[in-house]
């Protein structure tokens, strides 16, 4: 008989999704050609969104969920990866169109793994994970368009969110004044504490769009989108740039071109699902180098798979501060 292991299992019998855990076996994953023992995984937004099926994030049935999955080699077809190496993937399909991270195996393509970094343990990757390693995309990305600490600070918008805690973290870290925008501002100490200078209420920037504004930052990571990105934009300094990454407030842009003529902006988009291997090597590198470990502590909570129904539903309506990091095992 097949050897088995626990693992979460959506279906669709009719109109609406299911979901169950289960024993599963190899037999049933996807093909690739490295089998991964799972150790942990996280619980990222879209996560949520998969898991209760609020979005069409899963475009195939029957589904292992988890964008993000950590371990080790347990077998693999191409000669580059060895059993008992230690590897995470994020994205890629996972959770969408390839089974993920919520089982205790999984079976990926071998030109999707990433070598976990000697600094981070598997657990320290997943407190990472798809919302850590977008936010070092997005510090990237604004790097690249030579926004730096003495041309004004930065704004972090849904900054007690996974994506917004590790921004923060990563900014203060490496000099910038961080301005936190947060609908949490019962936050405030924790964000200081990961490195904000300022706290702002979401309310300022969630309403009505002003197309040009105060110049109040020289640059903005915003994972919120809609009226929040507009804002931001329209209160971005002369030649600064804007890091999108996200719409938790919504896919539209309700705002003007007059930042992007009159004041120089740019706006970067940020895709962490399909990045090229070299961005994300890079990536997960500046992370080992720029991330303090103290603050990723700090953001992080671990849960067992067995609650990650629930800790989806409450990542969806706000509740989740920081991280979590899924013990799949546990």
């Amino acid at each position: 008989m097949a050897a088995t292991f626990r693992g979460i299992w959506l279906t669709k019998p009719g109109d609406s999704q299911e979901l169950a855990f289960r024993d599963l076996t190899l037999d049933e994953l996807m093909p690739g050609e490295v089998v991964v023992a799972v150790s942990h995984s996280t619980v990222n937004y879209k996560d949520g969104l998969a898991i209760t099926g609020k979005a069409p994030i899963v475009r195939r049935y029957p589904m292992v969920p988890g964008i993000d999955l950590a371990g080790v080699v347990e077998s693999s077809e191409d000669p580059q990866w060895k059993p008992g190496e230690r590897v995470l993937v994020n994205g890629y399909g996972l959770s969408e169109s390839h089974m993920g991270g919520y089982a205790q195996k999984a079976r990926v393509k071998s030109g999707w793994l990433v070598r976990i970094p000697d600094a981070f343990s598997a657990a320290d990757a997943m407190a990472i994970g798809t919302a850590g390693y977008t936010a070092m995309l997005s510090v990237l990305a604004l790097e690249a368009h030579h926004v730096t600490p003495a041309k004004g600070p930065v704004l972090v918008t849904g900054a007690a969110g996974g994506v917004g805690s590790t921004a923060i973290a990563l900014l203060a870290k490496l000099g910038f004044k961080v301005i936190a925008s947060t609908g949490r501002t019962e936050e405030a100490d924790y964000l200081k504490a990961l490195g904000a200078s300022e706290i702002i209420a979401r309310s300022e920037l969630s309403g009505d769009v002003r197309p040009l504004g105060k110049e109040r930052w020289a640059g903005v990571i915003d994972s919120v989108g809609s009226k929040t990105l507009a804002n931001a934009i329209g209160a971005t300094s002369y030649g600064g740039a804007i890091a999108a990454c996200g719409l938790a407030q919504g896919m539209d842009l309700p705002g003007s071109v007059a930042p992007f003529i009159l004041r120089g902006v740019t706006l970067s988009g940020i895709d962490s699902v399909m990045a090229p291997m070299a961005i994300r090597k890079e990536a997960w590198m500046r992370l080992a180098r720029d991330l303090d470990a103290g603050a990723l502590t700090r953001m992080t909570r671990t849960i067992p798979l067995k609650d990650v129904p629930q800790a989806a539903g409450d990542i969806l309506a706000g509740k989740v501060r920081g991280r979590l990091v899924v013990d799949v095992a546990a």
